[in-house]
C-alpha cells in the first residue's frame, strides 16, 4: 500500500469532484459517509475508487439524514470524517449539522449547490447560501469556505479539516454545479511538502480511564431543558465564535482603495467579476473588486472598511441575494448604496457584469 496519495506536487487536469476526493485524501479524511445526489456524486465515485488504496472505508447510507448523522458518529469515536452532497440532500444535511454544531464537533461538508427550490432541479446556481451558512434550527455556527476554483476546492477541502478540528465548528466547503463538473487544470500537493501541518483528530468518547477519576468526563448534549441552561451554553459559544472569526475569515479584494463603484461576488462568478473590473479599469472606470472567499463567518472588518470608502457596492450572485442579505447585516450604518446583478440559477458572465456597471454609471 503506498504510503501518500501524493508525493511532492504535481499539475493535473481534473473535474472539481475528483479534487475534492483527492483533497480528502491527503488531509487525512478516514471515512466518507454519502448518498448519491447530483451534482455532487462523483465525490463518492472517485472517494471510493481512491480510498481503498490507502485504507480509508466509505459508506453508503440510506439518505442524507443518515449520511450525516453517521459523519457525526465517525467523528465522535476520533475520525476524520466527512460528507458531500447538494439541494435536498443540503436540506437534510442541516439536522445532524446542527447536532454537530449544539456538540462542537469538527464535521465536515462539501455542498455542490444546484438550482432550487425543491428537487429535481439539476442545475447549476448559488441558491444554497442561505441554507449553508444559517441552516439549521440553532445559530449557525459554522464557518463555511466559498471557492471560485478549482484550485481553490483543492485548498479549502484539505484546510476545512484542519479548521474544523482546530476550532471544534463544523466546517463547509461550498462549490457549485459548474465546480462540480467542469475539468481544469491544478496543481495538487502533499501538504506537508508546502509545510501544512495536519491538526490530528481525537476520540469524544471512549478515552482511556475512569471519567471523574482519571480524566475529566466527556460531556456533549443537544438537549436542555432549562432555558438557562441552554443560554448559558450558547453564551460560551458565542464568544468562542467571535474570538475565532478574525483568524478564519478571509477575503480576496483589489482596486478598492479608489474605487467608487466595488464589485462584490462570491464563488465561481467571481471569476466574471474579477475580468470586468480588469476591463472596467483599463477604460479609466473606477471600479474595486472584492470577494468574501468565508461566507460564515464573513470578514466584517474588511467588508466595513471597504463599505466606508465605496459610494456603491454592486453584488453579483447566481441567487436572488442570499449574499447581499449577509452584507447587508455586515455593512449596516456604512453609507454604501447596495445595487444589484442578481440572477438566480443563471451563470453570469463578464459580459453581464461590464454593461450592468456601464448601466449604473449612465
Amino acid at each position: 500500500m503506498p504510503d501518500k496519495p501524493i508525493e511532492g506536487e504535481k499539475r493535473v487536469f481534473m473535474t472539481g469532484n475528483e479534487v475534492v476526493a483527492w483533497a480528502a485524501l491527503v488531509a487525512g479524511a478516514e471515512i466518507m459517509y454519502g448518498y448519491p445526489i447530483t451534482p455532487q456524486n462523483e465525490i463518492m465515485h472517485y472517494w471510493t475508487r481512491l480510498a481503498p488504496k490507502y485504507g480509508r472505508e466509505f459508506l453508503q447510507t440510506e439518505d442524507e439524514l443518515s449520511a450525516g448523522f453517521t459523519t457525526v458518529g465517525g467523528v465522535l469515536a476520533g475520525r476524520k470524517a466527512f460528507t458531500a452532497t447538494a439541494g435536498p440532500g443540503n436540506t437534510l444535511m442541516q439536522e445532524p449539522m446542527s447536532m454537530a454544531e449544539a456538540m462542537r464537533l469538527p464535521t465536515v461538508v462539501v455542498i455542490q449547490q444546484r438550482g432550487g427550490p425543491s428537487t429535481a432541479t439539476v442545475i447549476y446556481s448559488q441558491q444554497e447560501v442561505t441554507m449553508t451558512t444559517l441552516g439549521g434550527n440553532g445559530e449557525g455556527l459554522r464557518i463555511v469556505y466559498s471557492t471560485a476554483t478549482h484550485q481553490e476546492l483543492f485548498d479549502y477541502t484539505i484546510k476545512a479539516f484542519n479548521t474544523a478540528w482546530k476550532y471544534r465548528f463544523p466546517t463547509f466547503v461550498l462549490g457549485d454545479g459548474y465546480q462540480a463538473k467542469m475539468r481544469e487544470s491544478l496543481t495538487i500537493y502533499d501538504p506537508a511538502s508546502r509545510g501544512i501541518e495536519l491538526v490530528e483528530a481525537e476520540p469524544f468518547l471512549g478515552k482511556p480511564g475512569v471519567p471523574g477519576v482519571d480524566r475529566p468526563p466527556t460531556q456533549l448534549r443537544n438537549t436542555y431543558n432549562v432555558e438557562e441552561e441552554l443560554y448559558e451554553v450558547l453564551e460560551g459559544y458565542f464568544k468562542d465564535y467571535e474570538k475565532i472569526a478574525p483568524e478564519v475569515a478571509e477575503y480576496e479584494a483589489f482596486d478598492v482603495e479608489d474605487a467608487d463603484l466595488v464589485v462584490v461576488s462570491h464563488g465561481v462568478v467571481s471569476r466574471a467579476c474579477k475580468a470586468a473590473v480588469k476591463e472596467l479599469r483599463e477604460e479609466g472606470i473606477k471600479v474595486g473588486y472584492f470577494r468574501p472567499i468565508t461566507l460564515r463567518p464573513l470578514p466584517v472588518d474588511a467588508i466595513r472598511e471597504t463599505a466606508s470608502k465605496a459610494r456603491q457596492f454592486l453584488v453579483v450572485e447566481s441567487a436572488n441575494g442570499q449574499m447581499a442579505r449577509l452584507l447587508k447585516e455586515a455593512a449596516f450604518g456604512c453609507p454604501v448604496e447596495m445595487l444589484s446583478l442578481f440572477k438566480p440559477g443563471v451563470g453570469i458572465t463578464a459580459e453581464d457584469v461590464v454593461s450592468r456597471v456601464k448601466e449604473i454609471a449612465g
